[in-house]
């Protein structure tokens, strides 16, 4: 995807740098850039989003983060049990991958509760490019315009902006933090499909994502 600020000027990371993310867990075909998503955010704010209530359920882990992380879900309930509970383990999905790179830990039980298969294979991938350059996420994110489905045979798809024009790079070791201009590709999209497991949480299937995308400009 392109949710995470550029690491180095040669290793772009959106959400997933440059990952393909296909089959039952990743993106599963190319974005218009290339930019493949795997998750991730941060935690801090939330303001008009689904209750997170429901995160102690079915064993889903405690996420916390550091203070400097926040985020915003502009993405207020729906009254469909089914299509909250998706905008729920959406939300609580995008903090774990940040909470792994936080971590520095790409193989973090918090994400891996919310990827599997080719998903949680690129998840890990885009994690640990972050831990080899010993950086993290740090700044603000906001996501909003979610647009979510849910079928009957137990899956679903959710699609939704995010605005990281406030969100960084930070090194760990230095405490510097890679500041870089708001532009086109500061807004991005994402396309997720996503499989209800035995234990009721939702499950990253699939997920790619565009940067610069025009639906998500102000």
């Amino acid at each position: 995807m392109n949710r995470r600020p550029r690491l180095l000027a040669t290793v772009a990371l959106g959400a997933v740098t440059a990952l393909v993310l296909t089959g039952c867990g990743g993106g599963g075909g190319d974005s218009a850039d290339n930019d493949k998503i795997a998750g991730a955010d941060t935690g801090g704010e939330a303001s008009a989003s689904p209750s997170t209530s429901a995160s102690e359920a079915a064993g889903r882990p405690k996420i916390e983060l550091p203070s400097d992380i926040t985020y915003t879900f502009d993405w207020p309930k729906t009254g469909d049990e089914d299509k909250d509970a998706v905008l729920s383990d959406s939300e609580q999905s995008i903090k774990a991958v940040d909470l792994a790179i936080a971590n520095q830990d790409a193989l973090d039980k918090a994400y891996l509760f919310y990827y599997e298969g080719e998903a949680a294979a690129a998840t890990q991938e885009f994690i640990q490019k972050y831990v080899d350059n010993k950086a993290r996420t740090t700044g603000a994110y906001r996501f909003y315009d979610p647009v979510v489905a849910v079928d009957d045979d137990g899956t679903a798809s959710l699609s939704y902006c995010e605005d990281q024009g406030k969100a960084y790079v930070k090194y760990i070791e230095t405490n510097k933090i890679n500041k870089t201009e708001v532009t086109a590709k500061s807004y991005v999209v994402y396309n997720t499909s996503l499989k209800k497991n035995a234990q009721g949480v939702w499950e990253i299937q699939k997920i790619l994502s565009q940067s610069g995308s025009a639906k998500c400009q102000p």
